[in-house]
């Protein structure tokens, strides 16, 4: 039985190797290459799956860069699939406070990345409780435009809603008719108030509602005292290459973050699924890191 001499190294860079050698492609929904001698991802996947260069990647990894920010460490815990536990360890080795406890996660547990890895191409996003996107896939980048062409801070669905300014939307670059647009108004609002309940000291959520207050129909709505969560919805997208794809929108909530991962879908066998599938083709995704 071999004997060891020296103490392991457990500082961030020998962990971000250990986590990235213990996930395989698979898991993390991409395909195995035949002939392939790495068991768990490659720098470059990671580095991909983390929306950061490979050549930061090799930095941490090597010890040359010792103080990521919030934002790369929720990134990176997220492409490494990390338990909760494991993501908080992460951020301690970078020198960072975890997440505390009242204040809105943007972590995907290895549980609901292995149910998105499954879900294919189907058009998927998964937003934070106060409606912050995550994460996206191919599918919805291709279906709606990819969310990377917007900065962190105004990928929000709930800042699309109700904008405070006369600028374009961010998560959605084609035009989006939906079945009853008040309906959903009044649902985000309401989900947002909900939100405010559970996670009364999260500083991010409580300057969302200050920011969205300057907008009129959000005011009013907010004023009303809804308590409810966005479920479902009806839309039909004018996609600039196959035209017109009418979808139904679900939401499934996971219980212990309050992730929405929102699901678009088009009706079997006909033509809205084709043009979906379409879309799907030349669909990007580039998960970018969101602030914590």
């Amino acid at each position: 039985m071999a004997v060891m001499t020296t103490a392991p190294d457990i500082g961030l860079g020998a962990m971000i190797r250990t986590w990235r050698d213990r996930l395989p492609p698979s898991a993390a929904g991409l395909p195995a290459a035949s002939g392939r001698r790495a068991t768990g991802l490659r720098r470059e996947e990671l580095a991909d799956l983390a929306g950061m260069s490979v050549d930061y990647v090799v930095r941490l990894e090597q010890g040359r860069a010792t103080t990521p920010s919030a934002p790369v460490v929720a990134s990176l815990a997220r492409a490494l699939q990390l338990s909760t536990a494991e993501r908080d360890h992460l951020y301690r080795l970078a020198h960072l406070a975890p997440p505390a406890d009242g204040t809105i996660s943007d972590h995907l547990t290895p549980g609901v990345q292995r149910v998105l890895a499954r879900l294919g191409d189907v058009a998927v996003a998964v937003f934070a409780a106060d409606w912050q996107l995550v994460w996206w896939n191919r599918g919805w980048a291709g279906l709606l435009g990819a969310p990377s062409t917007a900065p962190v801070r105004l990928r929000n669905f709930a800042r699309d809603r109700f904008p405070v300014d006369d600028g374009p939307a961010r998560l959605a670059l084609w035009p989006v008719t939906e079945s009853d647009r008040e309906a959903t108004d009044a649902a985000v609002v309401s989900d947002l108030r909900r939100a405010t309940g559970r996670y009364p000291r999260d500083k991010r959520l409580a300057e969302l509602i200050r920011e969205l207050s300057a907008n009129a129909r959000f005011a009013g709505l907010w004023a009303t005292g809804g308590v409810a969560a966005h479920r479902e919805d009806h839309k039909t997208i004018d996609h600039p290459t196959v035209g017109p794809v009418s979808v139904d929108c679900d939401i499934l909530t996971d219980g212990d973050f309050d992730l929405k991962i929102v699901i678009m879908t088009a009706a079997p066998g006909g033509e809205d699924e084709t043009k979906l599938r379409l879309t799907a083709v030349a669909g990007q995704p580039t998960p970018m890191p969101t602030s914590n």
